[in-house]
């Protein structure tokens, strides 16, 4: 049935132990140097959100990776979602290359399906890897937040929630 939570925890845990993380962070430098190590570009694409959309996508090219991305979301929401397709970058679930087609379709709907296969190619990640990528993710965010002084982490439970979805000052 594959690895348990334990592995898995410990697996992510450990990549997430090794990377190396801008400080102060911020998502887009994470991903510059990622770009950089990888020795390839990542572009960041935000698109409107709807409700019938994924949050984000990961689309790996023959040259480029890009990473669309909710833009109109809370700053945190928008920070996951990069991470989160960051992370399939990490753990190679890029490697057979291509993008998903029907995600693809409904992010960018103007382009045909048969241009984003045949331009594009294929993926399709699966139930474990979108399980990674989604705890490197969260991972990534506890550790961000442990490096933060003290006062930083002291907000009160109602002012992270308003953070989080973007209600801040209201």
């Amino acid at each position: 049935m594959g690895e348990g939570r334990t592995g898995l925890w410990r697996r992510c845990q450990t990549v997430v132990d090794r990377l190396d993380l801008p400080d102060p962070f911020d998502a887009e430098a994470f991903i510059a140097v990622l770009a950089h190590k990888r020795g390839r570009p990542i572009e960041l694409l935000g698109v409107p959100a709807r409700p019938d959309r994924p949050c984000g996508l990961l689309i790996t090219t023959a040259r480029t990776d890009l990473i669309i991305y909710s833009a109109d979301t809370s700053a945190v929401h928008r920070q996951h979602i990069l991470l989160h397709e960051a992370a399939h970058l990490v753990r190679g679930h890029d490697a057979t290359g291509g993008a998903a087609t029907a995600g693809i379709g409904v992010l960018l709907p103007h382009l045909s399906p048969a241009l984003i296969r045949n331009v594009l190619g294929r993926t399709v990640y699966t139930e474990p890897q979108e399980r990674e990528a989604e705890l490197i993710a969260t991972l990534i965010h506890q550790r961000v937040a442990r490096g933060r002084p003290p006062a930083a982490r002291a907000q009160s439970p109602q002012s992270g929630i308003e953070t989080m979805f973007g209600l801040g000052g209201i």
